[in-house]
């Protein structure tokens, strides 16, 4: 009998997955996605990781460009609905680090390495828009529910979610990729980038920032990513290539251009 049991459930699996997965959809976008955690969780988790990483992460002394930072981010969030956010704006000092991150619960993270490209406040409300976009997707949660899926499988991931919430908290920060002392970028899929790319630039037109600096970020950003070396060949990478993340955003740059010069 309990095997018979074991059999059904697992059988059932797939067809339980697709219908949690059609439960979440990016009112953005439009694109559906698996979402086996809640907002909840989600915002813990990306609370508890910030402090970890503001604990071990140095922050900038440089009252300016510190100021800067929060003051676009201010102004890209108020564009923004992210459920239980409480807005936090940091500049780390890492000038090798050329990045940047958002955690659920709009806990944002500059690091000073990538001041140098964005080059004005539409450079970096390019960057802030960008990994805002990933925690309003909640791309973060999709990460952690194909993790989830991966280690656990089947029955054992629903009894994870529910009665562990100890093992639940290890693979949501394994998912993440926030490592402890490091506090990298999240390791998001190609697909996730684009539409993080997508989302930032509706963003920063509504906040009033030229959407075109966009573009010019990415092309920017490719010259210095040429300098060093070039990059990862797009499918061995977790990020599209510059060239490609350019051409996207020049398809919606029309519809971003007529929010910026329409706005108000």
């Amino acid at each position: 009998m309990r095997r018979r049991s074991v059999r059904f459930i697992a059988a059932g699996l797939p067809a339980l997955l697709i219908a949690v997965a059609a439960c979440y959809t990016n009112p953005q976008t439009g694109r559906k996605g698996l979402m086996l955690v809640s907002v909840q969780e989600e915002t813990q988790l990306g609370f508890d990781s910030f402090a970890q990483i503001k604990n071990e992460t140095p922050q900038s002394n440089d009252a300016t460009k510190t100021a800067q930072v929060r003051a676009v981010g201010e102004r890209i969030a108020a564009h923004v609905h992210l459920p239980q956010a409480e807005w936090e704006f940091v500049l780390f000092q890492a000038d090798e680090t050329p990045n940047a991150f958002c955690l659920p619960g709009g806990k944002v993270g500059v690091y000073s390495g990538i001041l140098p490209l964005t080059q004005s406040d539409a450079g970096l409300a390019t960057v802030i828009g960008h990994e805002i976009a990933h925690a309003a997707a909640r791309h973060g949660g999709e990460r952690m529910s194909q993790a989830l899926v991966a280690e656990l499988g089947g029955v054992a991931l629903s009894v994870a979610l529910q009665n562990k919430p100890e093992q639940t908290r290890e693979l949501a920060m394994t998912a993440y990729g926030v490592g402890a002392t490091v506090g990298v970028i999240l390791p998001y899929s190609r697909k996730h980038e684009l539409e993080a790319d997508q989302m930032g630039l509706m963003y920063m037109a509504k906040a009033g920032y030229d959407p075109r600096e966009a573009v010019a970020f990415w092309q920017r950003f490719k010259a210095w990513s040429d300098q060093q070396g070039g990059s990862t060949p797009e499918w061995l990478s977790t990020h599209p290539l510059d060239t490609r993340r350019i051409s996207e955003l020049e398809k919606h740059l029309p519809e971003a251009i007529a929010i910026y010069e329409n706005r108000g």
